[in-house]
């Protein structure tokens, strides 16, 4: 896992909740689109799940 991955995973984490990528953005200060693609590569690693459409949370 890269470094990047690790903040909008830790982000998620912090959250406490199930968030959209939007709000991962504005918590570490990454670019939406860049961070979008680290959740779809982390849900694709299964380190990320969707619990509804548009909001994620780290797999359990």
């Amino acid at each position: 896992m890269d470094n990047k991955e690790k903040v909008v995973l830790d982000a998620m984490k912090k959250a406490g909740k199930p968030v959209k990528g939007a709000e991962v953005a504005e918590a570490t200060g990454l670019d939406q689109k860049k961070v979008g693609k680290i959740i779809a590569a982390l849900k694709k690693a299964g380190k990320v799940s969707s619990p509804k459409m548009c909001f994620y949370e780290p797999a359990k």
